[in-house]
């Protein structure tokens, strides 16, 4: 079988996210016969049906539905790979860390001297992302700290640097806010904070804190994000949800000298870190 192109790729995509060609053809800026003939001969090359087409609606087949995840991991890959490529042909390469505000579990002064002390390494920039983990699938990031559960770490190759219990932070007035322990039962007809599907709409951790003072949020957390904890909050111990670890995350399978010098400054701080 030939090899799929990206651009066939691309264009199958638009068509499973719009699920209407002239739709998908007017996002790619190309004729919809054109690109009705395209996902024919995509078809034809798999020898498989990726659309149930009629008269009124479009729809994926099994088959589409399975190309339709590889294809976003393919296309992505793709354009991260561009991103890093430009990034690296820069007159002046750095390495860039993407974190949430505050997300470094206070390891990230001994990281970067650990890092620093790594021979022909590339300098060391800390970029502040809401969404580390898509800065780094995007290539605008070389390596992340990330919180798992819930950053999503497929694609990813990780060094787990820290472990904690996971907290509820809630207003010092909340009823609940005395209770020594709390499993999520407690907390339900709670506005609990989750996280949004699109990184724009990921509120900073002190509007999320102001939030949950004004009694509009609740939210479960790592207790190194509570540090320090506003006087008008408090932070209530999770009994019966996993423990949350902080995560170094970079590419799978990276080959780059300066990710490894920055994996081994990690876990030389984390191991160096003393217990509480």
């Amino acid at each position: 079988m030939d090899r799929l192109e990206t651009r066939e790729l691309a264009y199958f995509s638009a068509v499973a996210d719009e699920l209407h060609f002239g739709r998908a053809a007017t996002r790619l800026g190309i004729a919809q016969p054109a690109l009705s003939k395209a996902i024919r001969q995509l078809e034809r090359k798999l020898g498989v049906t990726l659309f149930e087409r009629t008269s009124r609606a479009v729809a994926l087949t099994e088959a589409g539905r399975i190309l339709t995840r590889e294809a976003y991991v393919v296309l992505e890959a793709v354009s991260a790979a561009a991103a890093r490529t430009r990034r690296a042909g820069n007159r002046e390469p750095r390495l860039l860390l993407a974190m949430k505000p505050g997300g470094d579990g206070g390891l990230l002064p001994a990281i970067l001297t650990a890092y620093e002390r790594e021979p022909g390494v590339l300098p060391a920039e800390v970029i502040f992302e809401a969404d580390s983990a898509r800065a780094l699938r995007e290539g605008r990031a070389d390596a992340a700290l990330l919180y798992a559960p819930p950053d999503d770490l497929d694609q990813l190759d990780t060094e787990t640097l820290l472990t904690e219990a996971p907290v509820a932070v809630l207003p010092t007035s909340h009823p609940l806010a005395q209770r020594s322990s709390l499993q999520m039962a407690d907390l339900a007809g709670e506005d609990l904070h989750r996280k949004p599907s699109e990184p724009g709409e990921m509120p900073s951790l002190s509007t999320l804190m102001h939030l949950i003072a004004l009694g509009r949020k609740v939210a479960v957390l790592p207790r190194v994000l509570t540090t320090p904890l506003r006087d008008d909050l408090t932070a209530v111990p999770m009994t019966d949800l996993p423990s949350i670890n902080l995560l170094l995350a970079w590419p799978a399978h990276s080959t780059s000298p300066s990710v490894a010098a920055l994996v081994r400054a990690a876990a030389s701080a984390a191991a160096a870190r003393e217990p509480d």
